[in-house]
């Protein structure tokens, strides 16, 4: 055996899933933590290739965990360690937009390329910076669009209005109307904070009497969506739903989404979330045999 995948107790269930679609062993990486917080990291012993596999939502003490895996991992035989993360945290900050503050994409990106040979993720929250490569020179470092397992769940059948939010939510809605031959309209947004908005939704009279699906790459707080779910309601649409990539929403984030009149959500199984239900593993494993990362 050439590869395995390590996975984390929080998210055994999809490396689990992810190391059946490959036909490779799976291996838990053990955590304890130490009455003051830090963590004791063990790993069993690794094939030449380990698959780490971890999404980076609440990141702090999980990127520290992934590091200490990744050196136990080589201490213990592999000879190349690549970080599986559907979700990557630390990406949307990619300027220095206020006096002295850190620009964490830079930070993060050099840390995984000191640490890792290979990155792996879906769909990371990218601004202003046009790919991964861009944040990680020097090692594989490899984005995947989930906009093909969102449209492949999408129910067309009453031609319903896709919208995206805002600009920044294009990309994804604009691959899966294409696909489905479906007609999209995009929102304006301006944050005041992380959990106020302005949006606008210049054609949103279209969405009368329709149903109407938010797409988006990311569902955070909810505040954007719950902002686009109002304005849609008021034009008069027959029926809200939202799909995204990842929901990194919590249960009180969750309600408010429903309260402003979002029926259902569809996200993809990328962290642990009520509503991450579209399973990643397979459509993962076809792109780690593409690279040949598999063996």
């Amino acid at each position: 055996m050439t590869c395995a995948v390590f996975g984390f107790a929080e998210q055994v269930p999809a490396s689990e899933r992810l190391a059946h679609a490959l036909g490779v062993t799976h291996r838990l990486v053990s955590v304890r933590a130490f009455p003051d917080g830090e963590s004791l990291v063990q790993v069993e012993p690794a094939p030449t290739t380990a698959l780490l596999y971890r999404s980076l939502d609440h990141p702090n003490d999980k990127l520290v965990e992934i590091l200490l895996a990744a050196s136990a991992l080589r201490d213990n035989g592999a000879t190349r360690v690549i970080l599986i993360a559907p979700y990557l945290a630390y990406m949307r900050q990619d300027a220095a937009f206020q006096p002295g503050e850190a620009v964490s994409q830079q930070v993060i990106g050099k840390i995984l390329v000191d640490h890792f040979d290979a990155v792996l993720t879906l769909d990371p929250h990218l601004h202003r910076t046009h790919s991964l490569g861009a944040i990680m020179p020097g090692i594989e470092a490899v984005s995947m669009s989930a906009a093909p397992l969102l449209a492949a769940a999408l129910d067309a059948s009453d031609d319903p209005l896709l919208v995206g939010p805002d600009a920044e939510a294009r990309q994804w809605v604009e691959r899966i109307a294409s696909r489905m031959r479906l007609e999209f309209v995009l929102g304006r947004k301006r944050r005041d904070g992380d959990r106020q908005v302005r949006l606008e939704i210049p054609d949103a009279d279209r969405a009368s009497g329709r149903r109407v699906v938010l797409v988006d790459d990311l569902i955070s707080s909810g505040a954007t969506l719950v902002a686009a779910a109002r304005l849609l309601r008021d034009a008069r649409a027959a029926k809200v739903e939202a799909m995204a990539t990842h929901c990194l929403a919590g249960l009180a984030d969750l309600q408010q989404l429903s309260d402003a009149g979002i029926s259902s959500i569809s996200a993809t199984d990328s962290v642990v979330s009520p509503v991450g239900t579209l399973p990643i593993a397979t459509f993962l494993a076809d792109e780690i045999r593409r690279l040949g990362w598999d063996g």
